[in-house]
């Protein structure tokens, strides 16, 4: 039984007849999109975790494209009806949309089991465990009992129209060069599977021999990667034409370690 965004006014912290619970399905998982309070964020959605499994993603509060002016997004792809309704509870109904998108990609919208989502993006509950992430959606099913206690708390990061699914990769550089600049680095990842845009892994002070880290959520399952693009700018014009390197990246995909 899949709970999409399950309603927050007069179910939530109600007894467990009233509402959904692990007791109405022999698994239950929910994907949370909408669950700031009603009371005044006007959040549809419950918050707390009440299934086998419960997917918060992008936190489970505010979905990435839900903030787009109202004119861009009634004006919507799909029509003027979809777009005003998108308008009036694009959170909310984002449980639907990525439950729809999970059905295409079954290797899509892994759930990193974390104690909250600042810590699922400081990267501490990265990779998947050897036995694998979940999949949020229509696929959750395939880890029916596989965890040992119920309310089991996922967290991952979704893109901000569809398609939705994003793939989760640690990248760690280590500069080189012969003196310091101020900049910010840029690593984009090719893979058999097909290549992703710039994502930026570090700003700032860039000193040779420093190793820094990110994350990066991409909008392609990469499958081998077979080549690193390494790009820094320092956004100044300097006579002194510094230059710098990498001369180590590691890249680790969180889905199989």
């Amino acid at each position: 039984l899949s709970g999409l965004d399950p309603a927050q006014p007069y179910f939530q912290d109600t007894p467990i007849e009233v509402r959904l619970d692990t007791t109405d399905a022999t698994f239950v998982d929910v994907i949370h999109t909408d669950t700031a309070p009603t009371i005044p964020y006007l959040g549809f959605g419950m918050s707390p975790a009440i299934g086998h499994l419960d997917f918060y993603p992008n936190g489970g509060v505010e979905m990435p494209g839900c903030a787009k002016n109202a004119i861009s997004q009634i004006v919507d792809l799909d029509g003027i009806w979809e777009g005003s309704r998108d308008f009036v509870a694009c959170n909310h109904l984002r449980s639907y949309k990525y439950y729809s998108d999970s059905i295409i990609y079954p290797d899509g919208f892994l759930g990193y089991s974390c104690n909250s989502y600042d810590a699922f993006e400081s990267g501490f509950c990265f990779p998947c465990p050897e036995e694998g992430c979940p999949n949020m959606g229509h696929y959750a099913d395939k880890f029916k009992g596989k965890f040992s206690s119920d309310l089991v708390k996922l967290y991952l990061n979704t893109g901000e129209a569809k398609d939705f699914p994003l793939w989760r990769y640690k990248v760690t550089v280590t500069l080189s060069g012969s003196k310091s600049v101020t900049g910010y680095v840029n690593i984009a990842l090719y893979g058999s599977n097909g290549n992703t845009r710039q994502y930026q892994i570090f700003k700032g002070t860039l000193k040779p021999d420093n190793t820094h880290t990110g994350y990066i959520d991409a909008e392609v399952n990469l499958g081998t990667v077979t080549k690193v693009k390494f790009l820094w700018n320092n956004n100044v014009i300097n006579p002194t034409l510094p230059k710098l390197g990498a001369s180590t990246v590691v890249v680790q995909s969180g889905e199989d370690r």
